[in-house]
């Protein structure tokens, strides 16, 4: 029972957080597009949730469990701060974008932009599912075991990897192409994440090291 309320408050604290990210700066509350936005990402969060809480309620804990206040290492403690600022940057730059002009996003690539931001939140669902201890803190637990087959055989990140075919997809389904730009720095602040986490996993984790001379790429395949 605990976990489930847990999981209908971070519900609730989410849809706080993205009325006041959208529409405060939009100034209004007909922008059907962040309307839709908050419909697609709840929809793709309370559905697993739900399953998680049931089936693997120690994996949704450690979904939970997150923020700055969260992480053990200083580090990391930085880079979620800088995390959330930039994920309420991209959501208020493209509400601005909305209010006033600055571009206009066709209906077929604001869809676009959904599919995205579902698949993305999916993706990371599905990651939960294949590897139980896909938290949302940097830590690798006593009896921690590797994993490294499903999408841990394509990148040695694919959570990380989902999350950014979701933030390409965020600026066009709130209809903003100059929200797009703010999400270059949250590609720097994920990337300094990924070799942080990687220090430690290669420390810390029994087999990572090898696994990583199995798989090369880190986030994108080909790419790095």
């Amino acid at each position: 029972m605990k976990i489930i309320l847990q999981s209908l408050a971070s519900v609730v604290l989410g849809f706080v957080f993205f009325g006041l990210a959208l529409f405060w700066p939009a100034a209004t509350f007909q922008y059907w597009q962040a309307w839709v936005f908050i419909v697609v990402f709840m929809f793709a969060t309370m559905g697993p949730s739900i399953y998680l809480a049931v089936e693997m309620p120690d994996a949704l804990q450690r979904r939970i469990k997150a923020g700055p206040f969260a992480e053990t290492r200083p580090l990391q403690k930085l880079i979620m701060t800088g995390t959330i600022l930039a994920v309420a940057a991209v959501l208020v730059v493209s509400a601005f974008d909305h209010r006033f002009g600055w571009s206009n996003v066709p209906t077929p690539l604001v869809v676009i932009g959904n599919v995205l931001v579902f698949l993305g939140l999916t993706i990371t669902q599905f990651v939960i599912i294949q590897n139980n201890y896909a938290g949302a803190t940097v830590t690798v637990e006593a009896d921690q075991q590797l994993v490294s087959t499903g999408l841990y055989g394509l990148v040695h990140h694919p959570m990380y990897a989902a999350t950014l075919i979701m933030m390409f997809g965020t600026p066009l389904a709130l209809d903003s192409y100059w929200g797009l730009l703010v999400v270059a720095p949250a590609l720097l602040i994920l990337a300094v994440r990924i070799q942080d986490e990687e220090k430690m996993l290669r420390e810390e984790l029994d087999g990572y090291v090898a696994y990583t001379e199995k798989v090369h790429y880190r986030l994108v395949p080909g790419v790095w």
